[in-house]
C-alpha cells in the first residue's frame, strides 16, 4: 500500500509542492521525504501513517527534509538516508541494500546526479519506482553545481532505465508533480534533453559565449527571471562535464 501526501509548498522548484510517500500498512509505515517543516502537513502525515517504523530521506534539499526532526521525534522511529548528516538512529543507506520494514521490501538505488546524496527506492510488490527529485512528474530536475554532476546523472539515468526493464517496473512515483505511468519513455526522454541541452550550450560556445550568464541568455531565451539563478547552476554543471570548467 502506497499513500501520497502532498505538502503545502508549491513554487517554481517545487511544482504543486513536495510530495511524501508512505509505504506500508497504516501503523506502521515508512515515510519518505517528509517535506518542509510545516505543522499542518505533519498533521496529516501522522493521520494517515498512524504510526511509522522508519523515515526515508531521497536526499538532502530542505524541501524534502526540513520536516523530519519533528515528525520523527513523533513516531520514535530511525531516519536514514545516503547522507550520514540526515541519519537518526539509523545507518546510512548503501547502494543495493534491501530494506524490509512493516511487511514491505524497499531496495536502494544510488542515484547521484541531482545531489551526490540522492537515492531512488524500488518498491517491487508495487511494481514502482520512488525517484525523488532525479526525475520528475512534470518538467526536469534541475543538475544545480556543485552539488549536482551531470556526468553522474547522465550514468544514473542509464542505471534506472536499466533497473526498470530489469525489475518490471510499471509507474514511477516522483518527489514533485503527478506519477509517471511511462517510466521507461519519460527516462529516455530525460536523457535525450539532456543531450539536447549539451548541443546548445555547445553551440553557445562556439559562437562566443563566455561564462554561465551569456550562456543562459543565449540557450534559454524567454526563461522566467525567478528560474535563472537555477539556469546558471544547470549551466555550470554542464560546463563541467563538457571539460569546460565552471567559469562564473
Amino acid at each position: 500500500m502506497i499513500t501520497h501526501l502532498l505538502a503545502p509548498n508549491p513554487g517554481p522548484m517545487t511544482l504543486s509542492g513536495t510530495n511524501t510517500w508512505l509505504i506500508g500498512e497504516p501503523g506502521r509505515v515508512v515515510v519518505v521525504d517528509p517535506g518542509p517543516e510545516d505543522a499542518a502537513h505533519r498533521r496529516a502525515i501522522i493521520d494517515a501513517a498512524g504510526g511509522a517504523s522508519l523515515i526515508i530521506a531521497t536526499h538532502r534539499h530542505h524541501d524534502h527534509t526540513e520536516g523530519i526532526a519533528a515528525l520523527a521525534d513523533h513516531f520514535g522511529c530511525p531516519v536514514r538516508a545516503a547522507d550520514p548528516t540526515l541519519c537518526r538512529d539509523g545507518d546510512r543507506l548503501v547502494d543495493g541494500e534491501v530494506i524490509n520494514s512493516s511487511g514491505v521490501e524497499l531496495k536502494v538505488l544510488a542515484t547521484p546526479g541531482h545531489t551526490d546524496d540522492s537515492i531512488c527506492l524500488v518498491v517491487h510488490s508495487a511494481g514502482a519506482l520512488l525517484s525523488g527529485d532525479t526525475i520528475l512528474g512534470r518538467g526536469t530536475s534541475v543538475i544545480a553545481h556543485p552539488d549536482g554532476n551531470l556526468t553522474d546523472y547522465l550514468a544514473s539515468l542509464d542505471r534506472i532505465a536499466d533497473v526498470l526493464a530489469a525489475e518490471h517496473l510499471r509507474r514511477i512515483l516522483p518527489g514533485h508533480g503527478p506519477e509517471i505511468t511511462d517510466p521507461a519513455g519519460v527516462v529516455a526522454a530525460y536523457r535525450q534533453h539532456r543531450l539536447d541541452r549539451l548541443e546548445q550550450v555547445r553551440s553557445a560556445l562556439a559562437a562566443g559565449a563566455v561564462g554561465a550568464e551569456e550562456i543562459v541568455a543565449a540557450v534559454y531565451e524567454g526563461l522566467d527571471p525567478a528560474l535563472v539563478p537555477a539556469a546558471m547552476q544547470s549551466v555550470r554543471a554542464q560546463l563541467e562535464h563538457l571539460g569546460e570548467g565552471t567559469t562564473p
